[in-house]
């Protein structure tokens, strides 16, 4: 495809066709590539920045001062609030370990003074009650002692009564015995025996009978 161009006259820039002579002008298709060049319309290729050789001094001069700044931002704020932060902590935790030390110590002091108590009144305990059985003892035997005294007392009341009855009750029988025998003779004889004589009788045969 073409276009058909006068040709250019000196007079004025207006271009007016020349007789017989026409001028083809390709025109660009549609798919046809176009170069354009980025840097003053030399023609040659451009690299990416990043990437370009000739740059790279300046980046390392922004990158250091970007460095720095931000090294001085991190030492100046975060630096300190982080070890402050961590020092805090250190603190905290050092004071809990120092805190449950010293409960640590209170709760054996407390449970070393529990088992003294605990020994102190298992022996007091033990004490009181060996005293409690001795006075138990001392008390059962004052009056298992009264008791034996009493009874003792009594029995001998008690055969002093029963020998005094059992010798009024041999002095009966020996009344009885002798009123006996007199009637006896009394009856056998048709003379009644003297009481002194029944009497003797009655002790001969006593005697007889121990």
């Amino acid at each position: 495809m073409s276009i058909v161009l006068a040709q250019a006259t000196s007079d004025g820039g207006h271009a007016t066709p020349a007789a017989g002579h026409n001028v083809e002008v390709p025109l660009p298709s549609q798919h046809a590539q176009v170069d354009v060049p980025l840097h003053g319309g030399s023609g040659s290729e451009s690299l990416f920045p990043p990437f370009d050789v000739n740059a790279f001094p300046s980046h390392l001069f922004w990158l250091a001062i970007a460095f720095g700044i931000l090294f001085f931002f991190v030492n100046r704020l975060v630096v300190p609030k982080v070890g402050g932060i961590i020092e805090d902590r250190r603190d905290r935790i050092a004071s809990d370990l120092g805190e449950a030390s010293r409960l640590a110590r209170e709760t054996d002091e407390v449970i070393a003074a529990y088992e003294s108590e605990l020994a102190t009144a298992r022996h007091n305990a033990y004490a009181i009650a060996q005293e409690r059985r001795e006075a138990i003892k001392a008390e059962q035997a004052r009056q298992q002692a009264e008791t034996e005294a009493t009874l003792a007392a009594r029995i001998a009341e008690a055969e002093t009564e029963i020998a005094a009855r059992r010798d009024a009750a041999l002095a009966d029988v020996t009344t009885i015995a002798v009123e006996a025998t007199q009637e006896i003779v009394g009856l056998l004889s048709k003379a009644p025996a003297s009481a002194k004589e029944a009497e003797a009788a009655v002790k001969k045969a006593e005697a007889k009978n121990v």
